[in-house]
């Protein structure tokens, strides 16, 4: 019997145009990069926690060239795959001492499937390090999707896991050793325009594979409106990512 394939979620091809927005954005002085920067610092800090010295390494979804431009001062080979991840296949070029996963895996059909590739490609007691929007994450623009349309369920949010599910995954995978964590980065917002502009700067936009259509100009003002309605006292909306950190050593 045929090996049932996972439900399409999300659609690669907006997956990759996601990135290629977000990678043309890259010079513009107001860009996002917030969740990336923050993902880095704590990657860094934990290798030198870690006193890790990887010698080869992968990094997958770096928009910027902070955490190669790091690991390569330090004298690691380093290659990069800004782009895209394909979960479906093996990842080529291993086996590699550390591989970096910043952000990819929230919006792949294949979780367990991307995972396993992963590992594989890690050398004996290699490291993979992954991290990604996880559940708990904007909330008030969750409220504010569904006041735009409330007589109706449109997919226009991202599914999300959280620890318990990660934690399940890794040992799925195969690896030896595991844990994964959760921390959070806020940030406050006078509209949600602002807000969705930032998304798209950092490839967080929508890419389900139906996502539904567009909102309807009386839809948008709805959203707006609910979203304003979470502000406080300075008229910022505190909205919150949720970072998982997946750590597995192969």
């Amino acid at each position: 019997m045929a090996d049932r394939l996972p439900p399409r979620i999300f659609a690669p091809a907006r997956r990759r145009h996601a990135w290629s927005r977000a990678l043309s954005r890259n010079d513009a002085a107001d860009t996002a990069r917030f969740v990336e920067d923050a993902i880095v610092e704590d990657m860094i800090e934990r290798l030198d926690f870690m006193r890790a010295a990887p010698s080869r390494t992968l990094v997958i979804g770096e928009l910027g060239t902070a955490l190669s431009d790091r690991l390569a001062k330090a004298g690691d080979v380093v290659r990069a795959t800004p782009l895209d991840f394909k979960e479906e296949s093996p990842v080529e070029g291993g086996p590699f001492d550390f591989v970096a996963n910043l952000g990819t895996l929230a919006s792949v059909n294949d979780l367990p499937g991307a995972l396993l590739h992963l590992r594989t490609a890690l050398a004996h007691d290699g490291l993979l390090m992954a991290s990604l929007v996880g559940a708990g994450s904007l909330s008030h623009l969750r409220r504010a999707m569904i006041a735009a349309e409330p007589d109706r369920a449109v997919p226009r949010m991202h599914p999300v896991i959280d620890t318990r599910s990660a934690t399940a995954l890794l040992e799925r995978a195969g690896f030896r050793r595991f844990v994964v964590d959760s921390w959070p980065i806020t940030v406050g917002y006078r509209s949600l325009d602002r807000l969705v502009s930032d998304l798209r700067d950092q490839g967080l936009g929508n890419q389900l594979a139906q996502p539904g259509p567009p909102l309807s100009r009386a839809a948008m003002e709805r959203a707006r409106t609910a979203f304003a309605s979470g502000a406080d006292e300075d008229g910022r909306v505190v909205e919150s990512f949720e970072i998982l950190t997946l750590t597995g050593w192969a």
